[in-house]
């Protein structure tokens, strides 16, 4: 998946969850979902779950666990689509 799409999807998915909207505004590949987002370990995995239905992936607790960045989210999305 291209990568500014990939990113535009991301955000679609994690929009209902941000308290930082100047963040969200500013949104990178380094940007951290609870540190500048402000995202709550709770909804964190409602945004793991989401990720799973949008791309049809499964994800493990080791990628839950990794998945902090916008940039980790993608390069774990972008391997688990590639060894479909």
């Amino acid at each position: 998946m291209e990568k500014n799409a990939l990113i535009a999807q991301l955000k679609t998915i994690v929009a209902p969850y941000i308290q930082d909207e100047q963040a969200f505004q500013n949104l990178t590949e380094s940007t951290d979902f609870v540190k500048d987002l402000k995202i709550n370990s709770a909804n964190l995995v409602d945004i793991i779950l989401d990720i799973e239905d949008a791309f049809d992936i499964r994800l493990e607790n080791e990628d839950m666990e990794q998945m902090l960045t916008v940039k980790s989210a993608m390069n774990i999305v972008t391997a688990k689509l590639d060894a479909k």
